[in-house]
């Protein structure tokens, strides 16, 4: 992931939570998945900063349906869970003051993070 690239695209980014006290956008740019962390890497815009974050193998398995910690099977579930994975992933920015978060399990679980 080349986040300098991330930064000069924050035009084509979109908006991602909009009761944060931050201006937080995710650009369109491919998540990479990390085979020696168990984790697939995207970039954040935070006040037009970029952040590089995270959700890992076992959040994607639990909530997303990955069906094993496979590259292939990561991406995909990555893709199909989008939306709610960059929703949650700006609450926890928010809540960070904007510091690089790594998305786990259990915080999918949070009361009201649930999908409905």
């Amino acid at each position: 992931m080349n986040i300098a690239n991330v930064a000069g695209r924050a035009a084509a980014s979109r908006p991602a939570y909009e009761d944060s006290t931050m201006h937080i956008t995710f650009a369109d740019e491919s998540p990479v998945y990390d085979g020696d962390d168990l984790a697939v890497h995207f970039a954040a815009l935070v006040d037009g900063e970029p952040v590089v974050c995270s959700i890992t193998a076992e959040a994607l398995e639990d909530h997303f349906g990955a069906r094993s910690p496979r590259e292939e099977d990561m991406l995909d579930a990555f893709a199909s869970g989008a939306a709610r994975i960059r929703a949650v992933c700006a609450e926890a920015l928010d809540e960070s003051g904007g510091q690089p978060v790594v998305l786990r399990s259990g915080l999918f679980r949070v009361a009201g993070l649930e999908p409905e």
